[in-house]
């Protein structure tokens, strides 16, 4: 019934690389609405059967690697990418807060990723109508 969630996974779990290195926003800061840092973008989360990134995967809050917590980002909330930096168009709070991702100790719920979209506003990827909104957004 997962089936349009179980091909997602971590870049950096698989084999696969992105097709062009500029692409890899890994390590990017990640920049709010209002200009304000959120975070660092730890990992991406892939659709291994489409070939498109459905989430990044960010770190935030914390100090010197203590009390960080791992959040997703759905690529619909990027605005756009540069150099350095991932822009999104929620505020920093509202990122911070997001549903926690832990993929060795939260349970994966039949449809895992549905509270993030739900968080965000935006339509599952796995949604009838959806529309991708492309990457990376340069």
């Amino acid at each position: 019934m997962a089936d349009e969630t179980a091909t997602l996974v971590r870049l950096g779990d698989t084999d696969l690389t992105l097709a062009a290195e500029v692409d890899d926003v890994r390590g990017h800061t990640v920049v709010d609405r209002n200009g304000e840092e959120t975070g660092k973008v730890d990992g991406l989360i892939i659709d291994r059967r489409e070939r498109r990134v459905r989430f990044l995967e960010v770190g935030s809050g914390g100090f010197l690697g203590m009390g960080k917590k791992q959040v997703l980002v759905p690529v619909d909330a990027v605005t756009s990418v540069d150099d350095a930096h991932v822009y999104v168009n929620r505020d920093r709070a509202h990122v911070a807060s997001g549903p926690v991702y832990d993929p060795e100790l939260t349970p994966e719920p039949e449809r895992p990723y549905e509270d993030v979209y739900g968080y965000y506003g935006f339509m599952p990827h796995w949604g009838v109508g959806y529309i991708y909104p492309g990457y990376p957004f340069r």
